[in-house]
Parts: C-alpha cells; sequence; structure tokens
C-alpha cells in the first residue's frame, strides 16, 4: 500500500464529502479511491469513514486523522519544494573574464552585489585585455566589449552600447593645436591601443561618412587606463570608451576633439559557451548583468 496516496485519497474525500468528487480530483476512479482508503482504515485497523448512500462524513478517529493527514502533507509539499529549490540554486564555483578597463572601474561592486544574492556561488573573475577563447580558458561568462560576436559556439547577449570618443588634455591641445579635420591628425601624437590589426588606423563616421585616418604616437597600449593616464599628463590624442574618460570629460580634464565624429560605437556583450546555456548560475548572471549595466545607470 503506498500510504501517501492514500492519505491524499481520503483526505479529498473528506474534503470533497464524496468518493466520487474526490475521484474527479485526484485524476482516479471512484473504485480506486474507495479502494486506497479500505486499505488505510484496515492498515490503521479503524474506520475513518461513515458511508451512506447520500453522503459521506468522517468519524471522531477520522476527523483527528485528518487533521494530522493535512499537517503531514503539507510538510511534504514544502519539503519537495525546498528540495526542487535547492537543485536549481546557483551553486559551486562561476568563472568569469571581464576587460581589465571596465572590471576595475564598473564590475567589482556589480559582482559584490550579486554575490550577497547568491552567497552559495563561489566567484572566481579574470580581468584582462586580451582576447580569450571562453571554451578553451574554461570560462563560464565573458563580458566583451566589440562588435557583434560572431561565433556559432557561443551565445551572445547585448547588454549596452559603449561610445567612443576622441579626446585629449587642455595642455596637450594649447601646445599643439586642435585639429580641425580628420587628416590633420596625422601630424599629432595619437595614443592608440596595440596588439590588434587596426591599430595605426582610426575609423571614422562624420558627415561626409566614413573617414580612415592612419596614426602615430609615443605610445600604444592594450588597456584602455593607460591610454588614459597618457592622454590626462598630455602625451596626445587618445580614442576611448566614455565609460572611462566621462568623469574626466565633465570635470574639463580632458576636452573631445573632433565632436562632429564618431568612431563606430561597440557593445558590451555576456557571452557564453553553447554547454553553458541551461545552467542555472550562467542565467543568473546574465540577467543580473544585463540589469544593472544599462545606457541609464553607466556612462
Amino acid at each position: 500500500m503506498d500510504k501517501f496516496e492514500s492519505m491524499q485519497a481520503f483526505t479529498q474525500v473528506v474534503e470533497a464529502g464524496g468518493f466520487a468528487a474526490a475521484a474527479r480530483e485526484v485524476g482516479l476512479s471512484r473504485s480506486q479511491v474507495n479502494k486506497l482508503v479500505a486499505n488505510l482504515e484496515v492498515h490503521l485497523g479503524v474506520q475513518l469513514l461513515h458511508r451512506t448512500t447520500r453522503k459521506v462524513t468522517p468519524t471522531d478517529a477520522g476527523r483527528a486523522y485528518y487533521e494530522r493527514c493535512i499537517n503531514i502533507l503539507a510538510e511534504l509539499e514544502e519539503a519537495e519544494t525546498s528540495i526542487a529549490r535547492l537543485q536549481t540554486e546557483a551553486r559551486g564555483t562561476l568563472r568569469i573574464n571581464a576587460p581589465m578597463s571596465f572590471g576595475m572601474r564598473h564590475l567589482g561592486r556589480a559582482i559584490a552585489a550579486f554575490s550577497h544574492q547568491h552567497p552559495q556561488l563561489q566567484v572566481e573573475v579574470t580581468l584582462s585585455d586580451r582576447f580569450i577563447d571562453p571554451i578553451s580558458e574554461g570560462f563560464d561568462v565573458t563580458l566583451r566589449i566589440s562588435e557583434y560576436p560572431d561565433d556559432a559556439s557561443l551565445i551572445s547577449h547585448l547588454v549596452m552600447p559603449t561610445p567612443r570618443v576622441l579626446c585629449a588634455a587642455p595642455q596637450y591641445l594649447a601646445e599643439r593645436g586642435n585639429p580641425g579635420q580628420p587628416k590633420q591628425l596625422r601630424e599629432h601624437s595619437c595614443l592608440h591601443y596595440g596588439h590588434l590589426p587596426s591599430a595605426h588606423r582610426w575609423f571614422l563616421q562624420g558627415p561626409e561618412g566614413e573617414v580612415v585616418v592612419s596614426i602615430s604616437g609615443a605610445l600604444c597600449s592594450n588597456n584602455g587606463e593607460v591610454l588614459r593616464s597618457a592622454a590626462l599628463e598630455g602625451l596626445g590624442i587618445t580614442l576611448l570608451p566614455t565609460f572611462i574618460v566621462a568623469n574626466d570629460l565633465q570635470q574639463g580634464d580632458l576636452r573631445v576633439v573632433l565632436p562632429e565624429y564618431r568612431a563606430p560605437t561597440l557593445s558590451l556583450y555576456v557571452v557564453y559557451p553553447v554547454n553553458r546555456h541551461l545552467s542555472e548560475k550562467v542565467r543568473l548572471l546574465t540577467a543580473f548583468i544585463c540589469d544593472r549595466f544599462d545606457t541609464h545607470k553607466i556612462n
């Protein structure tokens, strides 16, 4: 005898006031419900129900047993719900890779808030401006600032655009002049990202369309913070995301150069391997990052 099934059938009969109505509730036949209750009475050695042609009512023993049953069944349901929640709760290790500048400026507090929400997770954050392969290097989630990541082995979620701006320190512009046309950038010290195929060219969009400018300068780096610091020291003109230089521009420590020209906008993406798409921890972090970082919350 399945004791829990019999208890469920019995409580349904008491609540429904009859076997036929109870059978409809539990999805069994009337005879099956009757047999379950009868077996329960035999097992307990006591009559639980008064049966007449018109109605079914619990005996005194049946009423006492019913009250115990509903408590037991409620606790069982709660236990099953708790176990199901544990199965989907984020736990284990979550390995995250992110760009250095974005990670240093904005990711630390975000991950701290995420960790408070999911204390069962052990989060590992690696910051790098190197283009990494999330699959071969074992990262669960990668934050990538780029054009659309067209890779069939990765799932990508757009988080926000990351516009870029040409800028330089006032003292540099005072000494070297403020270029009025993109072609004049060839005469300036341009601080640019290194280790990229287009490292010595800037692609700009202006009133006349796309302009490609060959550049050179005293410094190149694969890190935006290095380029920002060099620009603040008056070393040259740089092209950086606004999330790096927005405060400097607002405070006047840097000034926009060629304001009618913009570099093609890149975007921040959350990317992860296709085989991670069912992972609860990846799903939770993706939703958290997309909610936290948008154009209303970050420069």
